[in-house]
């Protein structure tokens, strides 16, 4: 394949997804990480992507608004929703982070009762404020308007004075590095903090999150217990995944 098709290939999966690593490329294109690794400097010298660490950002690349996400694997993400609800229990304390996967747990568990909800989204907090005797703290800070949640200083200084029992925190990809990693600083600390501040740490990650890549790394996330998916992992990436959480199950 020509240099010229293949990175015009490489720019049309980048602006579909966003974002894409130099792995998925490499398997996508049928050739080697080192030819997409100096396709990827060139792009980025003549300004048409922006290179991250193992991989490549679109131009300007964001978190899709809400309502665009919930149109994309929307079935999956309620998969995981039901494996993820059966694990919590009427009066337990529970964080529970922004986007669609959250959502849909969310909408599961308005059948609790008694729950505390720690929750930087804002249409989380509507779910389940009011119902059954929770009780719902909405984390403070400032709001990202495409997705109706809260991030920065003031979300992760309140989040430090709560300990709850699960904390279900649904990252922006998981790249094949494997990291976790969100688009922006802000949204990667929550989630460190979102972390740091529970007895025990759920995933949320569905099949559209692999193989992707971001500006900002989620560190700590060696503390995950379970990522719940729903997807068969390839047994090369399943052993990766073991990595970040001591077990993975696969939503049907």
């Amino acid at each position: 394949m020509l240099a010229e098709r293949r990175r015009a290939l490489i720019l049309d999966v980048i602006a579909r997804h966003g974002s894409a690593s130099v792995a998925e490329l490499a398997r996508r294109l049928k050739v080697s990480r080192e030819t997409i690794r100096r396709d990827l400097l060139r792009l980025e010298a003549d300004n048409k992507l922006a290179k991250t660490h193992g991989g490549a950002l679109a131009l300007g690349a964001v978190e899709p608004a809400v309502a665009d996400r919930m149109k994309v694997n929307i079935a999956g993400k309620r998969a995981i929703a039901r494996a993820a609800a059966e694990t919590v229990a009427d009066g337990a304390s529970v964080i529970l982070d922004c986007g669609t996967t959250a959502l849909c747990l969310a909408e599961i568990l308005v059948a609790r009762r008694r729950l505390t909800i720690l929750t930087n989204d804002l249409e989380v907090a509507g779910r389940l404020a009011g119902r059954n005797d929770n009780k719902v703290f909405l984390l403070g800070g400032e709001l990202a308007g495409n997705q109706s949640a809260t991030f920065g200083r003031d979300a992760t200084a309140m989040l430090a004075g709560h300990l709850a029992d699960m904390a279900f925190v649904s990252p922006a990809v998981v790249s094949d590095h494997p990291w976790l990693m969100d688009y922006t600083r802000e949204a990667a600390a929550l989630h460190e903090a979102m972390i740091a501040q529970a007895r025990a740490v759920v995933l949320l990650v569905d099949g559209t999150k692999f193989g992707r890549t971001a500006p900002a790394r989620v560190a700590a996330f060696e503390h995950a217990h379970t990522l719940i998916t729903d997807v068969d992992p390839p047994a090369a990436r399943l052993r990766a995944l073991k990595t970040i959480a001591g077990k993975v199950v696969v939503a049907k």
